[in-house]
């Protein structure tokens, strides 16, 4: 990924999108908001302790950047699902009930789903001119957050896996995502040689692999074209925030894709 900035904010994109001008898309950092504390600067969500007129502020900052406005932002209020929907230009400004994939194929939507460990996923067919954002979790993971995307955006739009390029956005990585019973069983429930994605430490507690584990969904599903960040979160908290890093106090940072006419 390249770091950017636009005014204080600073943002990452991934090199195999950015040969698309018709794609705006970013994953924020944590710098360039007014918060204070634990969810400083950047916090881009209000669930999490922040005071509502600073994350207000910083939406708008983030919007800015990225050359749209905050009352245009469509989001999600995410649950870890693999629900996904799909919006368009009579959704700007609201917020989606219960999902955590959001699709689309009109221009000048921006969409932003929030992550703090979860694992931002970004998907766009240059074909169909169709992108999704992806919020997945373990949870999500473990149930298919990605290909139930991938299928939903050839339902709606005809994408076709072949085509899409994807993206796997900065999150908590192996080194530091120990996990217990719940998760491990899950993990050998919904993968083959789910061992390889489930590496121990050095006193045999088990890790998941966020990144290797969606990134076989992707291959599985037939997309050839995988950019993966492998920024762990936990280990630059001083760039990203970090549920785990921070014990549960800490703000959100966002994963935005806006498609424009071509």
């Amino acid at each position: 990924m390249i770091r950017r900035q636009a005014g204080n904010v600073v943002y990452y994109t991934f090199e195999s999108l950015d040969r698309y001008g018709e794609v705006i898309h970013g994953v924020t950092a944590r710098h360039g908001g007014v918060s204070e504390g634990p969810w400083a600067s950047l916090n881009l969500t209000k669930g999490s302790g922040d005071d509502p007129e600073a994350v207000e502020e910083n939406l708008r900052r983030a919007a800015d950047a990225f050359g749209t406005h905050r009352a245009n932002l469509v989001s999600p209020n995410q649950r870890h699902t693999t629900r996904a929907a799909v919006v368009g230009a009579a959704d700007r400004g609201r917020v989606i009930p219960e999902t955590d994939t959001l699709l689309t194929q009109d221009a000048d939507v921006p969409v932003l789903l929030r992550y703090a460990d979860c694992t931002p996923i970004l998907l766009y067919d240059p074909g169909h001119h169709a992108c999704a954002v992806v919020h997945s979790g373990w949870r999500g993971t473990v149930a298919g957050a990605v290909p139930v995307a991938l299928s939903a955006l050839a339902d709606a739009f005809g994408a076709r896996p072949a085509d899409v390029v994807a993206g796997i956005g900065p999150s908590i990585g192996p080194c530091c995502y120990e996990v217990g019973d719940e998760v491990v069983a899950a993990a050998r429930a919904a993968f083959d040689d789910a061992e390889a994605l489930l590496p121990s430490n050095g006193s045999g507690r088990r890790h998941f692999d966020l990144w290797q584990a969606n990134r076989r969904w992707l291959n599985e599903a037939g997309v050839r074209q995988i950019e993966v960040a492998e920024i762990c979160t936990a280990c630059h908290q001083d760039e990203f925030f970090s549920y785990r890093g921070g014990k549960g106090r800490t703000g959100h940072f966002g994963a935005l894709m806006m498609l424009q006419e071509r």
